[in-house]
């Protein structure tokens, strides 16, 4: 999200801080919320912000259960970075619809991702983060079956059909269209290149926070995830 992140805030009529997570993050969800947690708990008002806004969906429910602490925290109603990128539920809809095995490039991902045998989703991991999520299998299920569950997840490719590259006309993007690319013929999919629209990053950054495509919780209030089209909502207490 870092190029389309720093280029809205960039256009946004209101001064906007940017903060990034690191990447592994996504292959621990609950690390993930409690990082998110702690960086949303430790805003302070006197610095003169408005809100807190988040360019996250629910990230693998990482999201789901943060609270807003000292200011309204606001966050898209979306599944994961998908939506974003597309720059709506209703395309991501009909995306997945016409091919539900498709595996997603951005220019950013590509850039920061490792090479590494059992990536996931549209995110990758370290080898780092590989031995931790092995490590931690191994104590919740023994050695033997952490072995087997790391075989399985190295079979993501089996899932996958289409290769799409994402192009949000950020910039250069030439090499990242050419990873998906020869991803796909080395996996056997076909690759497609869809043209992003960041309209949704810009109203997260603008202020422009319609009910229908985002959540605004009051200090105080917890995302709690739902089903249906709204997808998350302010748990009720």
């Amino acid at each position: 999200m870092a190029r389309p992140v720093y280029f809205a805030a960039a256009l946004s009529p209101h001064t906007v801080d940017v903060t990034m997570q690191p990447f592994g993050l996504h292959m621990r969800p609950n690390k993930l919320r409690e990082t998110l947690q702690a960086q949303v708990d430790e805003v302070d008002p006197a610095r003169g912000y408005d809100a807190v806004v988040l360019a996250y969906g629910l990230c693998g429910k990482a999201t789901d259960g943060l609270k807003a602490a000292q200011l309204p925290l606001i966050i898209p109603r979306a599944h994961d970075c998908i939506t974003l990128f597309l720059g709506g539920k209703g395309r991501y809809a009909e995306e997945f619809e016409r091919c539900p095995g498709t595996y997603w490039y951005v220019r950013d991902f590509v850039e920061r991702s490792a090479l590494d045998p059992i990536p996931l989703s549209m995110g990758g991991y370290t080898s780092d983060d590989a031995d931790a999520i092995f490590a931690e299998f191994v104590e919740k299920y023994g050695e033997d079956n952490a072995r087997y569950l790391v075989d399985v997840l190295g079979n993501w490719q089996s899932h996958y059909e289409r290769a799409a590259y994402v192009d949000l006309e950020i910039g250069e993007g030439s090499d990242a269209a050419e990873k998906a690319r020869s991803d796909a013929d080395a996996n056997g999919w076909r690759f497609e290149q869809l043209t992003g629209d960041l309209v949704l990053i810009k109203r997260l950054l603008w202020g422009d926070w319609g009910e229908d495509d985002f959540l605004v919780l009051q200090p105080g209030e917890t995302i709690e995830m739902i089903g249906g089209a709204e997808i998350i909502q302010v748990a009720k207490p």
